[in-house]
């Protein structure tokens, strides 16, 4: 039995939602052009390039959204999180000099968590749909299934990078529960 419909609330918290979603999709973007840089070559490299796609066309999405809710773009919050982002290049890795390879694991697994967070922030939305018909249902639910698709990859993706770091077999962890 499914629960009624309540009707919108705090329609100002809904503007500094879509912000924050919106600047984390930066900080996604500038990650993964980052790590297409790194992989040139490697077995990664055609599956980041496609999600590069995916990300920027995500964050096309949310862009307008924002517009069809009336939502100012807060630019200042997607210039901080793009700029926190160049800055976590210079974090202490074990390595002084060079590339460690624990940034490759560190990286599968922030994008895994980003894209997870991202996957929420589309369900949320396509809640808020159910009571605000500025937002495209279906395309929300196109969204959400992308993510999931994206988040099954990365979660693939970061098992193997760990054991190419670590040693032992990737799927060793689907024991634990999957994904």
């Amino acid at each position: 039995m499914s629960q009624p419909v309540q009707p919108q609330r705090n329609a100002e918290l809904l503007g500094v939602y879509v912000n924050d979603h919106l600047a984390s999709a930066t900080g996604g973007i500038e990650l993964v052009c980052r790590m297409i840089g790194v992989h040139r070559g490697s077995r990664w490299e055609a599956p980041l390039v496609q999600l590069l796609g995916e990300l920027r066309e995500e964050k096309s999405s949310l862009l307008a959204m924002a517009r069809a809710l009336d939502v100012p773009v807060r630019q200042y919050k997607q210039l901080g999180v793009w700029l926190a982002e160049k800055v976590t290049r210079v974090k202490l890795n074990g390595r002084l000099l060079s590339r460690s390879p624990l940034s490759d694991l560190v990286e599968f697994e922030f994008l895994a968590s980003g894209v997870r967070a991202k996957r929420s922030g589309f369900e949320t939305l396509r809640i808020v749909a159910e009571v605000d018909a500025r937002l495209d249902k279906a395309e929300l639910d196109r969204l959400i299934d992308q993510a999931h698709r994206q988040y099954e990859w990365l979660t693939d993706a970061r098992r193997d990078v760990a054991a190419d770091v670590f040693g032992g077999r990737a799927q060793a962890a689907e024991r634990t529960g999957g994904h």
